[in-house]
C-alpha cells in the first residue's frame, strides 16, 4: 500500500512539474506576430546607432545644416513607434495570414519568401510613391502634415520615420498592411521583410555617402537620391521610396544627379 501511495505521489509530482514546465514554455514563447512587430523597431535603433557611433562623418556627409534638433527627432520617433506597434498587433490579429494557405514549410521556403519579398517591395513602392507625391502636391496636407518630415533638411539616420502621426498611419501602417496582405507572407516572413525595409529606410536617411555601402551599389534609390528630394527640389522630384526609382522614371519626376566632393569636406549632389 505504501509503495502504491509513493507511486501515486510521484506521478502527481511529475504531472505537476510537467504542467509547470509547459506553462513556463508557453509564457516564454513569443508569437511571430510579436516578433514581426518589435524586431524591426530594435533593428531601427541598432542600425541608427551604427551610424551615430562613428561621429559626424564630416568627410562623407551630404549636408550639415538642419531645422530640428536630434532630441526632438528621437522623441517623435519613439512616439511613432509606440503607436505603430500597437496598431500592428491589432492588424496582425485582424488580417491573420499564415502564408496564403500554404503549409508552414512551403511558406518559409526561400523561393516563396523571395517571391513575397518582391511583391511586397513593389506594393510598398507603389503606395509610398503616390501617397508621398500627393502629400507634396496638396498644399493643406504638406503644410499641416508632411512638412514635419522635411524639417529634416539634413536627414538623421534615426529620423527615417520622423513625421506627423497621421502621415505615419497613411504611409507606414496602411502601406505595410497592404504589402503584408497582398504578398501573402506569413508573420515570420514579414518580420524579415519589415526589418529589411527598416534598414533600407534608415540608410536612405543617414545623410552620408559611405564607400562600399551595399545599398548604394544595389539600389539607385539611396541616401544621395533621397537627399536630392530633401534638400534641392523636395516638392517636385524623387518621391520614390524606399526601394526602387521606377515610379519616378515612369511618372516623369526622376531627377538625375552626380556626386561631387566639396572642398570643405563631404559630398554634394548636383542635379543636371
Amino acid at each position: 500500500m505504501s509503495g502504491s501511495s509513493n507511486a501515486i505521489n510521484f506521478l502527481a509530482v511529475s504531472s505537476s512539474s510537467s504542467s509547470h514546465l509547459c506553462s513556463t514554455k508557453m509564457a516564454l514563447a513569443i508569437s511571430d506576430e510579436l516578433l514581426a512587430t518589435f524586431v524591426p523597431i530594435v533593428v531601427y535603433w541598432i542600425y541608427s546607432a551604427f551610424y551615430m557611433s562613428f561621429g559626424s562623418f564630416d568627410n562623407y556627409r551630404l549636408h550639415s545644416k538642419n531645422l530640428v534638433s536630434k532630441a526632438n527627432v528621437i522623441k517623435n520617433v519613439l512616439f511613432q513607434q509606440t503607436i505603430q506597434s500597437t496598431l500592428a498587433i491589432v492588424l496582425y490579429r485582424v488580417i491573420g495570414n499564415e502564408g496564403g494557405g500554404a503549409s508552414k514549410s512551403q511558406s518559409n521556403s526561400i523561393t516563396v519568401m523571395a517571391g513575397q519579398f518582391i511583391i511586397a517591395m513593389f506594393v510598398s513602392d507603389t503606395w509610398q510613391y503616390f501617397m508621398h507625391r500627393y502629400f507634396h502636391h496638396n498644399k493643406f496636407l504638406y503644410r499641416h502634415f508632411h512638412s514635419h518630415h522635411h524639417k529634416l533638411v539634413v536627414p538623421y539616420a534615426f529620423g527615417a520615420i520622423y513625421n506627423h502621426p497621421l502621415e505615419a498611419f497613411v504611409f507606414d501602417i496602411i502601406g505595410g498592411a497592404l504589402s503584408y496582405s497582398i504578398s501573402g507572407m506569413s508573420p515570420r516572413t514579414s518580420m524579415y521583410f519589415f526589418s529589411f525595409a527598416t534598414i533600407k529606410s534608415v540608410d536612405d536617411h543617414c545623410g552620408v555617402w559611405l564607400p562600399g555601402n551595399l545599398f548604394h551599389i544595389f539600389f539607385n534609390n539611396n541616401s544621395a537620391y533621397h537627399d536630392v528630394h530633401h534638400y534641392l527640389y523636395g516638392g517636385k522630384y524623387n518621391f520614390s521610396q524606399p526601394f526602387f526609382v521606377m515610379w519616378d522614371r515612369i511618372m516623369g519626376t526622376y531627377m538625375p544627379y552626380s556626386l561631387e566632393k566639396r572642398a570643405e569636406g563631404g559630398f554634394e549632389a548636383k542635379t543636371y
